[in-house]
């Protein structure tokens, strides 16, 4: 081999050696033949072209060695463009490192020895690695340092930015601020008012809060700031005069309007159900919170406060949006379900309508039921429909029209009793139609002006005369003697009814006190009690005549109707227990 050949040779194999080091995952199978025949091609046009100057080697080096140079350069270049495509062919040919290792190295036998080489490269990433992470750690640890006296990315102090930031930077930050300072009041219908920093004397007075919320960061963990803000609350102290600013404050419009309380939102009845009515907000400023959050925003040496915003004004306890009031609400619209009817003349209705008057939702939206509106409504109720003792008013069948009170007929509401009936039926919410408890022996033959009905006794003590109408109509009628018209003999006016029959009977008077027997003792045929003090219809076989003058001409009885025998026998004969007797002058 000649001496140009073996230079050659010898640059050629240090630049395959390289390349097989570094890339050793590559395709060595078509490498190798690649660069063999490459090779194999160039020893046969070497071997050609210097065969004739294999003597004179030694003599031509120098120039040949220049020559080798230049043609080592040349074909380096090829190598690196041989290189290049046969790295895409070997991608494309093996779909993964398990192929690629599995693949025939029987032909590269004699490239075993070159194999060990690739420990060093695996030693250098190892290397590129170890000082990546090194610079790393070196760049955090810097960092963390640096926000040992700073603070965060994105931290924000008392509403303003500062991020990578001193305490020193925030501290001369707060002490330009006094500096002009003005805080502007935003009250209600667009009014503003200015406390000017000057006017109150203000002043910065350090402390340690803004050192402390420093130290308070863990420089460590800087990177999270990058995610998150960091927001702090510090208390800046600030001095100023105390007695003006509080001249300030009293000044505010806010301050001298007219202080309209805030109205609670509240259960309203809407003629069908109740309803939240929405709260009412006021003009009355509070002025505790007022001076607390003046004193805040000029801590913070905030521009603008908005009395609506920091709640400056008074405001309703409940809003619409309180549970309290919706409760409220549907408590009452329970008791507003119930429906009671009373079938008087005309029915009396109990609903939501009246109901709706005896519910109340007090401070604390706690439903009253008002029991005591109950008993006035029954009260007005029993006015109207009670008739027992009351005044009527009556037209005889011969046309005289006259009114009559009292008596025990007619009706007569149990207050006491339907108050329980009635409450418990609206609690419940219950839907009925009833009539009204009444008092025993509390009930006439119809609802209205003459409850007495169309079948009832009649007696005119003027006339003195009495009729029996049955259905509307005169069944029988006579004339008749009544009680002496005196207090203790008289026939009491009034509405009765007849609560004793009995034939034979003997009347017997009250006891006289000096003499210890009965005012009389008389027997009678036909007795019909009306009053339970002793007044009745009876047959009077002793009087002399009926009608006229003769009940106060001397003639008159104890108080009771004397009619004639056969009369009272018909009578008898046609009443039925219970009817009216309505007595009248």
């Amino acid at each position: 081999m000649s001496k140009r050949e073996k230079i050659r040779k010898n640059k050629i194999k240090p630049e395959r050696q390289f390349e097989e080091v570094i890339y050793l995952d590559d395709d060595y199978d078509s490498e190798e033949e690649y660069l063999d025949e490459e090779y194999d091609s160039e020893e046969e046009d070497v071997n050609e072209e210097y065969d004739s100057e294999e003597e004179d080697a030694d003599e031509e080096y120098d120039s040949e060695e220049e020559d080798a140079d230049e043609e080592y350069d040349s074909e380096e270049d090829y190598l690196d463009e041989v290189y290049d495509s046969e790295e895409k062919d070997s991608d494309e040919e093996y779909d993964s490192e398990e192929e690629y290792l599995d693949g025939d190295y029987d032909s590269e036998g004699e490239e075993v020895d070159d194999i060990p080489k690739n420990k060093n490269g695996w030693k250098k990433a190892a290397i590129i690695a170890g000082s990546i992470l090194g610079v790393f750690a070196a760049v955090y640890i810097g960092v963390s340092v640096f926000f040992m006296s700073h603070f965060y990315i994105n931290t924000e102090i008392n509403g303003h930015k500062f991020s990578g930031k001193s305490a020193s930077d925030v501290e001369n930050y707060m002490k330009e601020q006094v500096k002009g300072y003005t805080l502007t009041i935003q009250e209600k219908d667009n009014k503003t008012d200015k406390i000017v920093g000057s006017d109150i004397s203000l002043r910065y007075k350090e402390n340690s809060d803004i050192e402390n919320a420093l130290k308070n960061q863990n420089a460590f963990l800087w990177p999270i700031a990058f995610f998150v803000e960091n927001s702090t609350e510090v208390t800046i102290d600030v001095g100023y005069d105390e007695a003006a600013l509080n001249e300030k404050i009293e000044n505010l419009q806010a301050v001298n309007a007219e202080q309209i309380p805030a109205t609670n939102a509240y259960p309203r009845y809407d003629g069908m159900q109740y309803v939240v009515e929405p709260e009412v907000l006021g003009t009355a400023v509070e002025k505790d919170v007022l001076r607390k959050k003046i004193h805040e925003y000029i801590s913070g040496f905030k521009p603008e406060l908005d009395m609506e915003e920091e709640g400056c004004y008074a405001l309703p306890k409940y809003t619409a949006d309180s549970a309290e009031v919706k409760k409220a609400c549907d408590d009452m619209n329970q008791y507003l379900r119930a429906s009671i009817t009373y079938t008087m003349d005309e029915n009396v209705v109990v609903d939501k309508e009246l109901i709706s008057t005896w519910l109340t939702a007090d401070e604390n939206m706690q439903v009253t039921f008002n029991e005591n509106g109950v008993r006035e409504w029954l009260t007005q109720f029993g006015d109207r429909y009670d008739t027992m003792g009351g005044t009527r008013e009556i037209t005889s069948p011969w046309g005289k029209t006259t009114t009559v009170s009292g008596g025990d007929y007619g009706w007569s509401i149990d207050e006491d009793t339907e108050f329980i009936a009635l409450t418990n039926s609206i609690k419940n919410g219950e839907v009925v139609t009833k009539e009204p408890a009444y008092y025993n022996g509390g009930i006439a033959a119809s609802h209205g002006p003459q409850d007495w009905g169309s079948t009832y006794l009649e007696v005119d003590l003027s006339a003195q005369h009495m009729w029996f109408i049955v259905d509307g109509a005169v069944a029988m009628e006579t004339d008749v003697v009544t009680g002496v018209p005196i207090p203790a003999r008289e026939t009491v006016p009034g509405v009765w009814f007849v609560k004793e029959m009995q034939q034979n009977k003997t009347l017997v008077g009250e006891t006289d006190p000096e003499t210890g027997e009965p005012e009389y003792e008389t027997p009678v045929a036909y007795w019909m009690r009306i009053t339970w003090s002793g007044i009745g219809f009876h047959d009077a076989t002793w009087q002399p005549a009926f009608g006229g003058t003769l009940y106060a001409d001397g003639l008159g009885s104890h108080g009771c109707i004397n009619m004639p025998y056969d009369q009272a026998a018909l009578l008898y004969s046609m009443l039925p227990m219970g009817t009216p007797a309505v007595v009248h002058y």
